[in-house]
């Protein structure tokens, strides 16, 4: 059957001479639609605005089975009900990073036959062993998962063969790379320092005495998944096709097993519950790449410790994906893409690039220097996009809401609404979003401090003319001020300068913002800044583009909406 039958055939430059007719008639001079259109990651990836089957060059290949993935929920409290309620409806492993004398609670009613174990313990992952060890001996089973352990840490060969030799289906070493992406790196970074991690595990495993065949099956990679779900799907497949090299050069088998974190940078704590949407197209991407078990982080993560409530929906995410919309019964469902394919093999090259960049240093541990410099280039490029808007934060830098209700995460222990105290700790029980330098830090941080100030910050709105006139643009300027945590008011339709500075004056403000058309602010622009300088304005910002004697600066897209919402604070008096 062709699909396409009844649709006349089309070819690449079709649509190249439709898309240039469409951008010259926007009054673009362009020559090359397809450059024009391009975009670039922030690994230098370019992506392009159409792929064709000439793009599949490189393909990975490489296709996971439809199988479904393993619904693992992570606990960072010491709440056995909470643990067995997840069981119960609808996780299939627990991620415990806990401490190790709270392990026999926790897992006193969990049958470690059936429910796999992963466990984050950090220095104490020893001890934490020993505990699950002895749970084991005491009820006669054989335990899955893995213990956690960082691969290079010392006794990790000795923990590897207690596994070969006792328990054939745990592992003992999580290669984990999110902290890289929680500092900011980009997937290629993310990939390649994965390998590194990974190298350095296998080197230190066989030194211990393992072989190589064994030391590549104690390894569990960990990546994190973002709400790009692409990206997350090119990346994951990406993975499986770097490190089946890596296994092919050291003479062992190649299949490697993924463990996906929606990401920790991502998250936002103001309006929180849009992290629903970014968590569920993270799992999305996930499981499409083809993750072996995927771990959905509660909405409120960037809060402190989750409540029943957001880890039922954490749960109910990956359920939804796999029950209803059978996600899992698909093998690779981004096979023959050609966009994904593409990326796929582009994301490979770059990773692979990078990961041989860090060998040449040394490893890495002494490539240490190496990898936190380019990750700060590419955290400062991402961050610079933030500050200016063009990658919009949704409930933060775009859409804020003033009037929002605030969230409060908790847990058994009390509340966990105040980031400086759980999130802050570092101990296995603290959240993952510890150390995390999350992309909306910086605007929520103004909003903190607005909303600290006896009286919330307000700025002047003078719209001038009609509403049909000043509408969109005021619009725009108080979503801005927003961002920050700063309120504003109008003056109405007005254009005479003396009414305009008597409103501005009535209403206490600091700092005005002419809002109009640029037809206006030609007209009366000039007039309207003198008069509300004369009535006290410390600053004029203008929304729009153009020079206008008494406008200090204006507000408009692309413009850097940080560096603006602190002159403004600055202007205002609240001390920073």
């Amino acid at each position: 059957m062709e699909l396409a039958s009844d649709f006349p055939p089309s070819t690449r430059d079709d649509w190249r001479a439709m898309a240039l007719a469409v951008l010259r008639k926007s009054g673009a001079d362009v020559a090359d639609p397809e450059a024009h259109l391009a975009v670039a990651t922030y690994d230098g990836v370019e992506v392009a605005p159409l792929y064709d089957a000439g793009d599949l060059a490189g393909a990975t290949g490489l296709r996971p089975g439809g199988r479904g993935w393993d619904v693992r929920q992570r606990h960072a409290v010491p709440d056995p009900e909470a643990v067995l309620g997840d069981l119960e409806n609808g996780v299939t492993s627990l991620w415990l990073a806990l401490a190790p004398q709270d392990l026999p609670a926790v897992l006193k009613d969990v049958y470690l036959d059936l429910a796999p174990v992963v466990l984050e313990a950090g220095e104490r992952t020893g001890e934490a062993a020993e505990v699950l060890f002895g749970l084991a001996a005491e009820r006669g089973v054989r335990l899955s998962g893995n213990l956690g352990a960082s691969g290079t840490a010392g006794g990790t060969p000795e923990l590897a063969r207690r596994c070969l030799d006792e328990h054939p289906g745990l592992r003992a070493v999580v290669v984990d790379a999110t902290p890289y992406h929680d500092q900011g790196a980009g997937d290629v970074e993310e990939l390649g320092c994965s390998l590194a991690l990974g190298v350095a595990a296998l080197r230190a495993l066989t030194e211990g005495g393992l072989s190589v065949s064994e030391a590549l099956g104690q390894l569990e990679f960990r990546y994190a998944a973002t709400a790009e779900q692409f990206a997350t799907i090119a990346k994951l497949r990406a993975a499986r096709r770097l490190w089946a090299r890596v296994a092919q050069v050291c003479g062992g088998p190649g299949e490697q097993l993924q463990h996906a974190v929606t990401s920790s940078a991502m998250m936002t704590r103001r309006d929180p519950w849009v992290n629903m949407l970014r968590t569920t197209l993270a799992c999305f991407g996930a499981g499409v790449g083809g993750a072996d078990s995927v771990t959905v982080q509660p909405f409120d993560a960037a809060l402190g410790l989750p409540d029943g409530f957001s880890r039922r929906i954490a749960r109910n995410t990956q359920v939804l994906l796999l029950e209803e919309s059978s996600l899992g019964r698909v093998a690779d469902a981004a096979g023959g893409s050609w966009y994904v394919e593409r990326l796929t093999h582009e994301l490979a090259v770059r990773g692979w690039e990078w990961f041989q960049e860090i060998e040449r240093e040394g490893g890495i541990e002494r490539a240490e220097p190496l990898v936190s410099d380019r990750i700060a280039g590419t955290r400062a490029r991402r961050d610079a996009d933030v500050a200016h808007r063009r990658r919009p934060i949704t409930g933060v830098s775009e859409f804020p809401d003033l009037a929002e209700k605030p969230v409060r995460a908790g847990s058994p222990g009390g509340s966990a609404g105040d980031p400086a105290g759980p999130i802050a700790t570092g101990s296995p029980s603290a959240p993952r979003s510890a150390g995390v330098l999350r992309y909306a830090r910086e605007f929520e941080a103004l909003r903190d401090l607005a909303d600290a100030q006896p009286e919330r910050p307000t700025v002047f709105l003078a719209t001038l003319g009609p509403v049909a006139a000043h509408t969109a643009r005021a619009a725009f300027a108080a979503n801005l001020f927003a961002a920050g945590g700063i309120a504003t008011t109008t003056s109405g339709p007005l254009l005479d300068p003396a009414g305009l500075a008597a409103a501005f004056t009535a209403s206490g403000c600091a700092v005005a913002c002419l809002c109009g058309t640029d037809k206006l602010y030609g007209e009366h622009a000039e007039a309207v800044a003198k008069a509300l300088r004369e009535a006290g304005a410390r600053r004029v910002w203008l929304a729009g583009k153009g020079g206008y004697e008494g406008v200090d600066a204006t507000l408009h897209a692309g413009c850097d909406a940080l560096d603006v919402l602190r002159t403004t604070f600055d202007d205002l008096g609240v001390a920073r």
